[in-house]
């Protein structure tokens, strides 16, 4: 009886401990003195590329600083990742139950590709430099409603163009068989975006190049053309029917207006993707020449342009690489097109554990601005151009023969 009535006390002090730490509990929250729960953390990165979403895999850490755990509950999470002010992906969760400390979550995000475009057209027009800012926001409704932001950025630069511009001779042949080479030397080439004239749809690109003619005879150019390619994507291509004379002796300068095709970048992220976030750009020229009596087509080798491009969005591409970074230059644009239907290219990194699935996307990377430059790649010319600017007319040893 003695033992019973000791029990019975027991659990009565018990019942009473468990309803004061309730009743602390609860005051607690009705005074204000429970923290707010706080994302500690953001870590992402891309886990697999289709034709037309990108999967990015992410933990996120949220910080809960107070006793009690999920009894807590009604925690919620709204978070959107932007380049440049362009909204690239944006999430709601609700009810998000957490312990006490940290706790990590995990989710999967999808990123259309279609927001490829509206970006690029804000990062030419940055002067090829793009802010990736992340914004989460945790509320609870437990805590009366408060809530407590977390913002973080990094920046990303290329520089697609600046290599165009160079001042080096070099021979232009026409290998044809009533054609003595070189046919022209190109003194000079230069190239920048054209921002004035920027849109939704089109990049331009104005392009010029110094032209010398050794012959003593003119040539006529009736038509400048191009190709611009990224990767094996076809973003670009053209004529201008201008025509230009070029005279004995003298040099002209040939302006080559061209442009990119945003529609087509959304195609051109995925082979960027592919080859771990790097891209060859590739802009190929031809020229339409009339002399001595016959019209053919030079194209101008000597200056083909190549250009390595190469971005860490998240800062942790070596971690996570998405395929195995290395491209095949273009056949003629036989390999333009992107497979047909939405197969998703996965990467080899781990899946996250408890993942769930969301229609929104969070950032990564540290949390200090970083800056990811491109490696630049040096092409070697087999063709032995002059030492000096070609600036005085040759003696001809047959030319064209009209």
């Amino acid at each position: 009886m003695g033992d019973g009535c000791a029990t019975m006390g027991r659990l009565k002090i018990v019942g009473v401990l468990v309803v004061a730490v309730a009743a602390v509990a609860g005051g607690s929250v009705a005074l204000g003195v429970l923290g707010t729960p706080s994302v500690a953390s953001v870590d992402n990165h891309f886990a697999g590329v289709s034709n037309h979403t990108t999967t990015v895999a992410t933990n996120l850490t949220v910080t809960n600083p107070n006793p009690v755990g999920v009894q807590l509950g009604g925690v919620g999470l709204n978070y959107t990742i932007s380049m440049n002010g362009v909204e690239m992906a944006q999430g709601d969760r609700q009810g998000i139950g957490l312990g006490t400390g940290n706790s990590t979550l995990a989710f999967s995000t999808e990123m259309q590709n279609d927001r490829i475009p509206p970006w690029w057209v804000t990062h030419i027009d940055n002067g090829e430099t793009t802010t990736v800012g992340i914004d989460a926001t945790v509320t609870s409704s437990t805590l009366g409603g408060r809530s407590v932001s977390f913002s973080q950025e990094r920046t990303i630069e290329t520089d697609l163009l600046s290599q165009f511009n160079s001042t080096e001779t070099r021979p232009v042949e026409a290998d044809q068989p009533l054609v003595s080479d070189p046919v022209i030397y190109i003194n000079e080439t230069r190239g920048a975006w054209d921002q004035e004239n920027l849109t939704q749809s089109e990049t331009p690109l104005n392009l010029a190049f110094d032209v010398y003619n050794p012959k003593p005879y003119p040539y006529t150019i009736t038509k400048v053309g191009y190709t611009i390619r990224m990767n094996d994507v076809t973003v670009g291509e053209g004529e201008t029917d201008r025509g230009y004379v070029l005279s004995p002796g003298q040099e002209t300068t040939l302006e080559a207006n061209t442009a990119i095709q945003n529609g087509n970048l959304d195609r051109w992220w995925v082979t960027h993707l592919q080859r771990n976030q790097r891209t060859d750009l590739y802009i190929d020229f031809y020229l339409v020449l009339e002399g001595g009596g016959e019209q053919f087509r030079v194209d101008l080798d000597a200056i083909d342009y190549q250009q390595e491009i190469q971005t860490d969005i998240f800062g942790n591409k070596a971690q996570y690489p998405t395929g195995n970074g290395t491209s095949a230059e273009p056949d003629n644009g036989s390999a333009d097109e992107s497979p047909d239907g939405d197969e998703e290219t996965e990467t080899p990194t781990p899946t996250p554990t408890e993942t769930e699935t969301d229609d929104g996307l969070l950032g990564g990377g540290e949390s200090e601005t970083e800056t990811a430059t491109p490696t630049e790649t040096e092409t070697e010319s087999e063709t032995a151009t002059p030492t000096e600017t070609a600036t005085e007319t040759e003696t001809d040893d047959g030319g064209l023969l009209g």
